[in-house]
């Protein structure tokens, strides 16, 4: 659905050219909640907003159900953008306007009559789940609650794509995973495409089915999430993935033979710690140099970083009983120390 070729944006400040995307290429298809993650500076923000030409790329194209969107004429283009929504961290709601006339202000653009477009923002405040607070104003509502007013909004000219640039950054966990989960049901019900742009790696695990990775304005890898999270081949992949080469984690860590990366990829919660399982079945020991888990739905998702002492055969013992569950991916990794 959408087709981002050989894109290039390159800025031309005072005293120097900033190169903001280098020969992007990404294809995104109908319906798929797609991730673009990367660093401070990775070149997200303004890929994002060349999707809906905000920002015209020197070179290459983007293609929205086999269109080529930077070649349209400036009436067609802003048809094709009403068609394509976007919200941000900053939520940039209207604090003179009530929720229900926020979220009627693009109705009201595009010519809806009053009745019509009010009767239309009840029902998308119902769909956040804010129809009782109609008419409240910005200031009265929470940070997520603004976000949800912000995602009726965006839904009011039923778009086909829906941005989302760092749009949960200024939450709070639980308030990112409750917008993470209407983000998710609003896909699945109105099959929506939608393209999320973050730097939380906790974002792209719990939502989104595909991911590109950008390090510094370059495509560094990209894949459904399952298989770039658990076997990254690129060093900025494997920096944002495994973030658990930290010195000091390591010197944490003790005195090691050899270090062990687990990754939780939905492994079923049993109940029964599978790191202290190894060390009462099988003897084994191990520190714990670095960890980010969670479990969703009762799965366990995540990373680990182990520290074991012993011989080779004990590393080959200690991955065969953590590789037992087919969710969990096992591996030596060679660290230095200093």
């Amino acid at each position: 659905m959408i087709k981002i070729k050989n894109v290039s944006r390159t800025f031309h400040m005072a005293t120097n050219d900033v190169e903001a995307l280098k020969n992007v290429t990404i294809n995104i298809e109908k319906g798929d909640i797609f991730g673009i993650i990367g660093t401070s500076g990775a070149g997200k923000s303004t890929l994002v907003r060349c999707i809906n030409m905000l920002e015209r790329p020197d070179e290459g194209t983007v293609e929205i159900e086999g269109v080529d969107i930077g070649e349209l004429s400036p009436a067609k283009l802003r048809e094709v953008r009403r068609s394509i929504a976007m919200i941000f961290q900053g939520f940039n709601l209207l604090m003179q306007r009530n929720c229900l006339k926020n979220v009627c202000f693009p109705l009201e653009l595009a010519g809806v009559k009053k009745a019509e477009a009010e009767a239309k923002a009840l029902e998308l405040l119902d769909i956040v789940g804010l129809k009782d607070k109609a008419n409240a104003y910005p200031c009265e509502l929470s940070g997520g609650q603004q976000q949800r007013v912000a995602i009726a909004r965006a839904l009011a000219t039923n778009p086909k794509i829906l941005l989302c640039d760092e749009a949960t950054s200024a939450l709070d966990p639980n308030t990112t995973n409750s917008i993470l989960e209407l983000i998710r049901d609003i896909n699945r019900k109105l099959g929506i495409t939608v393209v999320i742009i973050t730097h939380q790696m906790s974002v792209v695990e719990s939502i989104c089915k595909h991911v590109a990775i950008l390090d510094h304005g370059v495509v560094a890898e990209q894949g459904e999430v399952t298989e770039v999270f658990t076997s990254p081949k690129s060093a900025a992949a494997r920096s944002l993935v495994f973030p658990e080469g930290d010195q000091g984690s390591l010197i944490a860590a003790g005195e090691c033979d050899h270090f062990i990366r687990v990754v939780f990829n939905g492994a079923h919660t049993t109940g029964k710690p599978v790191i202290a399982g190894m060390a009462v079945n099988k003897g084994i020991e191990a520190n714990i140099a670095y960890a980010s888990t969670k479990s969703i739905d009762g799965k366990v998702y995540g990373s680990m970083l182990l520290g074991i002492i012993g011989d080779e055969d004990t590393l080959a013992t200690a991955i065969e009983y953590l590789t037992q569950n087919n969710d969990i991916i096992a591996e030596e990794v060679k660290v230095n120390v200093q």
